[in-house]
């Protein structure tokens, strides 16, 4: 399955990982970008030596092309942009801030840039700035999350740039694929997806959470990291939403919330910690390997090309 992105990426299949700190780590990404999608390293809380030896820890575990995620306001930013660059990697990728500096630096190293927006603003300036694609999610996804549908955002992007779109934010089989790419994107990014992994190396009861969880059971919190974060309702997330309710300060609420993501995700804390995942999870009912889920959601949506031509023609 061919598009701009799998061209552009040098990948076989148009499935991207999405970037999730203290899940996106070597062992998914490898087999991620092995399976034939890109493998995304979520470099969020990294410092330059800790991500150095991330990246060469995927080198050992692929030969394919693969990612690295961060934040553009990160203090140490120059110095991460420093270890890319020096280790060879193809494609940056970052949301969350003014990503033009980063693309201004990379861009003369061959560097592929690929932001995750989520509005059509930001797609724009990012396309102004010099970015290859962007990933625009919408507010179905799980993590730092928007106001505006994957249905409704992921046209109105592909209609206002010229380059490749990835759609984000409650993809997660073959039937989202094949919607995505109806809708304008040339791939999808998936991140609660994968959680769910056999390869994933976080705790198995977090995995089986997920898959036990239906679409009704995540929240959009406000001040989880500085923005709205939809998660996994625990109890954790209740009284964050409950000190919202009580008019606690941002600051506070985000000093309340410092850590909880690696507290889940590490410690398999499943009622203090906090699970980004989208309302995808409603559709989540297994475990496989990443090699397994890509193909078989590749094989679902070209098997059910020929089927709805079918049904178009019959009508």
């Amino acid at each position: 399955m061919k598009t701009r992105i799998t061209e552009l990426l040098g990948i076989k299949y148009p499935i991207i990982q999405g970037a999730m700190a203290w899940v996106s780590l070597p062992p998914l990404v490898a087999a991620v970008s092995n399976a034939g999608g890109l493998g995304i390293l979520g470099a969020s809380f990294m410092r330059p030596d800790e991500l150095r030896e991330n990246i060469r820890n995927i080198k050992e575990l692929t030969k394919n092309p693969f990612a690295v995620n961060f934040m553009p306001e990160n203090p140490e930013l120059e110095q991460l942009l420093d270890v890319i660059i020096e280790e060879d990697v193809p494609v940056a990728s970052y949301g969350k801030g003014n990503p033009r500096r980063i693309i201004e630096r990379t861009l003369s190293h061959g560097i592929i840039n690929l932001p995750t927006m989520g509005a059509v603003k930001h797609a724009l300036k990012a396309e102004q700035d010099g970015a290859h694609a962007v990933i625009v999610q919408g507010t179905e996804g799980g993590g730092h999350t928007g106001y505006i549908s994957s249905s409704i955002l992921v046209p109105m992007v592909a209609k206002s740039v010229k380059i490749p779109v990835v759609a984000a934010g409650g993809f997660g089989d073959g039937r989202g694929l094949l919607a995505a790419l109806a809708l304008g994107a040339e791939g999808i990014s998936m991140g609660s997806r994968f959680i769910a992994t056999k390869e994933c190396p976080i705790p198995h009861l977090v995995k089986e959470w997920i898959v036990n969880a239906s679409e009704k059971d995540t929240v959009v919190t406000d001040n989880l990291t500085g923005i709205r974060c939809r998660v996994l309702k625990n109890e954790f997330s209740q009284r964050l939403i409950e000190m919202k309710e009580r008019n606690v300060s941002p600051w506070e609420m985000m000093q309340h919330a410092r850590g909880r993501f690696k507290k889940a995700f590490l410690e398999g804390d499943l009622k203090e910690g906090s699970i980004a995942c989208g309302q995808v999870a409603g559709i989540i009912d297994d475990i496989p390997s990443c090699k397994e889920l890509i193909e078989r959601i590749v094989k679902d949506a070209e098997d059910m090309i020929i089927p709805m031509k079918e049904k178009v023609l019959a009508s």
